[in-house]
C-alpha cells in the first residue's frame, strides 16, 4: 500500500476508536481566518503558519490545528456534554528540523463537559494511551494551572503578574522577568536614563512609527511605576524555583508540590486538582507510579493549554515531535465563547508517526 494511503488508513482506524468511545466526527475548513488566530496568539503564530490573502475574506491561514475551529463550532451550537473527533492535515512551517513535516495528518479527541474535569483529563489521557498501546513510547505530563496559580500567589504588582502570566509559555522570557523583578538582573542603562529623564522627549527627534506620543508617555509612566515597586522577596523567588524544578513520578510530584503549598497557599487548589487527577488516572488503569510529571512541561509548545498537559514520545528518537499530545484549555473557550465558557480538554495523535513506529521505519 502506498505510504499516503497507509497513513490515511491508520488515521481512519484511530478515528474509529475515538468514535467508539462516544465522539461525534466533525470537520473543519482547511482555510481559517488569520485575524482570529493572530488575536489569540499574537504575531508569533505568523512565523509558524502559512498565510494567504483572499479578496473577500481577508488574510487566511492554512489550518495549523483543529482545536480552535472545533471550540468555535462547539461554542456556537454544541450540546453539553460533548465529545468530538476529527482527522485531516494540519500545516506548520518548520525552520531547521528535517524530522518535522510541515504538512501531516492529525486525529483528535475533545471533551466539553462541566462536571468532573479531572475525570475528563484522565479519560483523554487513558484513551490516547490505549490507542498507542504496544508502541515504543514514553509519556510525560505537567500542569500549567499550577504555574498560573503560583504567579497569582506572588507578592507583587498586578502589572508584573500579568507580564509573567503572558510569558509562562516562553520559559526564557519568564526567567528573565523573574530575574528583573527580583532585582537579580541589572536594569539596562538605556532604561535607567529614560526613567531618570525629566523630559524623555527632549532629544527624541521626529516621531516615527504608529505609536502616538500619548501612548509612549503612558508606557514610560507604567515603567516608572514598576520601577518604584519593591523587588520580589527572596522567599517568593525560591518557591517559584522550587515549583519549576519539580520533575518526578506523579505521586512523588504531588507530595513535593503539597509541601511547597504549605508556604505558598495560592497553589493549594491546583495541587489538590493534581491529586484528584492522579486518582482518576489510576482508576482508569494508568500506572501513575511510573508516570512522569514535570512542572515545566508544556511551556514551550502548548500556548492555549492552561491546566493538565501531556505528550507521548518515541523512546529511541528524541529528535522526533510528539507522537501524541494534548491538555486542558478552559480559557480558550472563554476567549471564543462570546460570554459563554465550558471546561474542555483534548488530545491529538499523529498517525504517520504511529505507523512508522509500528513498522519500525523510524
Amino acid at each position: 500500500m502506498p505510504e499516503g494511503m497507509a497513513k490515511r488508513a491508520e488515521a481512519a482506524r484511530v478515528r474509529a476508536m475515538f468514535e467508539a468511545a462516544g465522539a461525534l466526527a466533525v470537520e473543519a475548513a482547511v482555510l481559517q481566518p488569520a485575524e482570529l488566530l493572530l488575536d489569540l496568539y499574537g504575531e508569533d503564530i505568523r512565523a509558524r503558519a502559512y498565510v494567504t490573502s483572499d479578496a473577500l475574506r481577508g488574510e487566511q491561514m492554512l489550518r495549523p490545528d483543529f482545536t480552535v475551529p472545533v471550540v468555535q463550532m462547539h461554542m456556537q451550537h454544541g450540546a453539553e456534554p460533548a465529545r468530538y473527533t476529527y482527522s485531516g492535515e494540519v500545516f506548520r512551517r518548520q525552520e531547521d528540523d528535517g524530522n518535522r513535516a510541515n504538512e501531516y495528518l492529525q486525529v483528535g479527541y475533545e471533551i466539553f463537559e462541566r462536571d468532573a474535569p479531572h475525570e475528563a483529563d484522565a479519560e483523554v489521557f487513558a484513551l490516547i494511551s490505549s490507542v498507542l498501546r504496544g508502541l515504543p513510547v514514553r509519556a510525560a505530563t505537567g500542569d500549567i494551572g499550577i504555574l498560573m496559580a503560583a504567579v497569582e500567589g506572588l507578592s507583587t504588582t498586578e502589572r508584573r503578574k500579568a507580564a509573567l502570566r503572558r510569558h509562562i509559555w516562553r520559559p526564557r522570557r519568564f526567567r528573565a522577568l523573574m530575574e528583573r523583578f527580583s532585582g537579580r538582573a541589572d536594569v539596562p542603562a538605556s532604561r535607567v536614563a529614560l526613567l531618570a529623564a525629566e523630559d524623555a522627549f527632549a532629544e527624541a527627534g521626529p516621531a516615527i512609527g504608529l505609536r502616538t506620543r500619548h501612548e509612549v508617555e503612558a508606557r514610560i509612566a507604567a515603567l516608572r511605576k514598576d520601577e518604584a515597586a519593591g523587588p520580589l522577596s527572596q522567599g517568593d523567588v525560591e518557591l517559584m524555583e522550587a515549583i519549576l524544578a519539580v520533575q518526578e513520578t506523579l505521586p512523588n510530584a504531588v507530595e513535593q508540590l503539597s509541601d511547597i503549598a504549605v508556604d505558598m497557599p495560592a497553589i493549594a487548589d491546583a495541587v489538590d486538582g493534581l491529586a484528584k487527577r492522579t486518582r482518576a488516572l489510576a482508576a482508569r488503569g494508568v500506572d501513575v507510579a511510573q508516570l512522569s510529571f514535570e512542572a515545566s512541561y508544556g511551556r514551550a509548545s502548548m500556548e492555549y493549554y492552561d491546566g493538565f498537559v501531556f505528550g507521548f514520545y518515541a523512546e529511541a528518537r528524541a529528535d522526533l515531535p510528539p507522537v501524541a499530545s494534548g491538555g486542558r484549555y478552559d480559557a480558550l473557550t472563554r476567549q471564543l465563547g462570546q460570554g459563554a465558557e465550558i471546561p474542555a480538554v483534548g488530545g491529538v495523535v499523529r498517525p504517520g508517526l504511529m505507523l512508522g513506529l509500528k513498522e519500525g521505519t523510524l
